[in-house]
């Protein structure tokens, strides 16, 4: 096997290590053309979804036809009732929609700095978290996947951190690995309630990858009323923008536990923006019920489908990794030790194909992220399969 400063040209290489975060290769990604880097829906239509975009101007009339709180409640009502998140829509007045998961993230942010907290944060995980408490000089420390492995030893292990962190921030299913701490069993994340109720905890979810639960086939429990019926103080997101292919026109959400962490928070939302936009919120709402009438078919055919096409490179250089939750995108182990994530990702820029390298999600360790790569699954499937095979073809050639 070549070693791996030999992989790519050196313009790719200099242009892979100036690049500071995952956003910045998502956007150089837009540019090659077989873009596997960023998560976001990037295939076509359905054929019921198609007959949604046949009808925009009647969506458009409305949005006109009803008031912003109209278009606000129907949104909500659908997409929580989707998810079986009844609980929920008893505080269905106290659920702040935002225009991007990335604003309701920043939101939470930003009441965790003024709180002076601490964040104990999954790792790994998408580096947006990482990077907008850093830019609010908010002090990490990691909880690693393996923390949560086991059910049985989550609030021990939970338990002799304490000290080091005010909030638990936690990613389910988490983006890349898939793992989740409530499917196919919720006792997992019954024990981190437990854990934070006991020890005065804040906990911040982010659900924004939590219709991949569905859409795997699992159901997902309502996770609101073990959070309201335990009394704990929680932040949690969730988000309509890595499931449908929307143009990226999508809407997120933040609810919060009564009292407190809700009247704190609040002014902070209202300080970022008045409203979604009411055409925005009917056009997703008609996404979210045609899933509803499919049983997430068109979501999970085309992820299927591509996840089968990815694992042909499984074997050799890459070892594919089986999540938990079949997400959106593929996890990929680098079995050679001479091969950086960095170098292979430059290799494969040379033929075109962008992919992201793992040490940005290992965001505590980069070095342990240079084993691990990301493919992005929400793609049309002749692209995906073109692409995965001239991934195959490079890495026939370290082969070599």
């Amino acid at each position: 096997m070549n070693s791996g400063t030999l992989l790519a040209s050196p313009a790719h290489q200099t242009a892979i290590q100036g690049r500071t975060d995952i956003t910045q290769h998502e956007i150089a990604a837009l540019r090659t053309q077989f873009n596997l880097a960023d998560a976001h829906t990037h295939q076509a239509q359905s054929p019921t979804q198609q007959c949604i975009v046949e009808r925009l101007p009647s969506i458009w009339e409305a949005a006109v036809q009803h008031t912003q709180q109209q278009s606000e409640q129907a949104f909500i009502r659908a997409f929580y009732h989707l998810h079986g998140q009844d609980r929920a829509l008893e505080r269905e007045g106290q659920i702040y929609l935002v225009y991007a998961a990335s604003i309701g993230m920043h939101i939470t942010a930003t009441y965790l700095q003024q709180q002076g907290m601490r964040v104990g944060l999954i790792e790994p995980c998408f580096d947006n978290l990482h990077d907008l408490m850093r830019h609010m000089q908010i002090p990490m420390v990691p909880l690693g996947e393996e923390l949560f492995a086991d059910s049985g030893a989550i609030y021990q292990g939970l338990q002799q951190k304490a000290d080091q962190f005010d909030a638990v921030f936690l990613v389910d299913p988490n983006n890349p690995t898939g793992t989740s701490l409530v499917a196919p069993s919720d006792t997992p994340f019954r024990e981190v309630v437990r854990f934070c109720v006991d020890h005065d905890k804040l906990l911040v979810l982010d659900f924004c990858f939590a219709a991949f639960i569905l859409a795997s086939g699992h159901k997902r429990p309502d996770v609101y009323a073990i959070l309201e019926d335990s009394g704990v103080r929680y932040i949690a997101m969730e988000d309509t923008g890595k499931t449908w292919p929307l143009q990226d026109a999508k809407c997120a959400t933040i609810s919060t536990s009564l009292g407190q962490v809700n009247d704190q928070l609040y002014p902070i939302v209202t300080s970022v923006l008045l409203n979604v936009s009411p055409f925005i919120l009917r056009l997703v709402t008609e996404y979210v019920r045609d899933s509803g009438m499919d049983g997430f078919a068109s979501v999970r055919t085309l992820l299927d489908e591509n996840r089968h096409t990815a694992q042909q490179l499984h074997g050799g250089l890459l070892n594919y990794l089986p999540p938990a939750i079949k997400t959106s995108v593929a996890w990929f182990e680098i079995n050679d030790p001479d091969v950086s994530a960095d170098a292979l990702q430059a290799h494969l820029l040379d033929y075109n194909v962008y992919v992201l390298s793992g040490k940005y999600f290992y965001w505590s360790n980069p070095e342990r992220g240079q084993r691990y790569i990301r493919l992005a699954l929400a793609r049309n499937q002749p692209m995906f399969a073109a692409a995965i095979a001239t991934m195959g073809q490079a890495l026939e050639e370290l082969a070599v």
